[in-house]
């Protein structure tokens, strides 16, 4: 879930982890709060946006601070 405009989350009520990437306006991450527990808040001044993923996606995309992202399909033009 993207949320924007926004520089920190928390998870109460929430049963379990999530990953949070805080983004600039360019969708360049600036921090990873990974396996953020339940009952936690976490925070980046200077964020525009955060993603929320599922806990692990992070590590299991292998981005880090400093990437940017992009929108759109994977898929070939035809």
């Amino acid at each position: 879930m993207l949320i924007r405009p926004t520089w920190s989350v928390h998870t109460s009520f929430m049963r379990f982890a999530i990953d949070v990437v805080f983004l600039d306006e360019d969708l360049t991450i600036l921090k990873i709060a990974e396996r953020l527990l339940p009952w936690r808040a976490a925070f980046r001044r200077g964020a525009h946006q955060a993603l929320e993923l599922p806990a692990g996606e992070c590590a299991r995309l292998g981005i880090g601070v400093g990437d940017r992202l992009a929108w759109g399909s994977l898929e070939p033009e035809a």
